[in-house]
């Protein structure tokens, strides 16, 4: 499986050392590539930045792509939960991309284009700090896939954090 993470804006320098951390360990379990799209913030309006990223963004997402936005609009998966998406995601066998909208957030017609929405929750938090958050997500997800042991949160039937 390919495992595509496309989000808008650079990560500042603790940031990028954080998320190449877990980019590194996820790369042991699925071929994993970040793509990084300029933010369109000089563009006169919402919609035309918006509009701009979209494009920049679907310049990035491989062909067949199962798409998945992350959106407060989503659902908000336990890491439990996650590693079931994630099963799922790799008997379909086909591409995933995972996508970080910027300050603006996404373009409707984006999210209208997109399988599903993954929140991390109702927090307000920075776009770099979601981005860190969503890989050691998913190398979580694949932790507990494989039963190692790097997950230590709550059994399967009380839910986890």
């Amino acid at each position: 499986m390919e495992l595509v993470l496309v989000a808008v804006g650079k990560l500042r320098p603790f940031y990028r050392e954080a998320c190449n951390e877990y980019a590194r360990r996820l790369s042991r379990y699925v071929r994993f590539a970040e793509h990084e799209v300029r933010e369109a913030s000089r563009e006169p309006t919402l919609t035309a930045q918006q509009t701009l990223e979209a494009r920049r963004i679907d310049a990035r997402i491989p062909e067949g792509a199962f798409r998945i936005a992350l959106s407060r609009q989503g659902h908000a998966w336990s890491s439990t939960e996650l590693a079931g998406e994630v099963e799922r995601w790799l008997l379909a066998a086909r591409p995933v991309s995972l996508t970080i909208g910027g300050s603006t957030g996404l373009a409707p017609e984006f999210l209208a284009r997109c399988a599903a929405r993954w929140s991390l929750g109702p927090l307000t938090m920075p776009h770099e700090l979601a981005r860190v958050i969503v890989v050691e997500q998913l190398y979580r997800a694949f932790t507990i896939l494989r039963g190692e042991p790097y997950h230590k949160g709550a059994d399967h039937r009380a839910g986890d954090a």
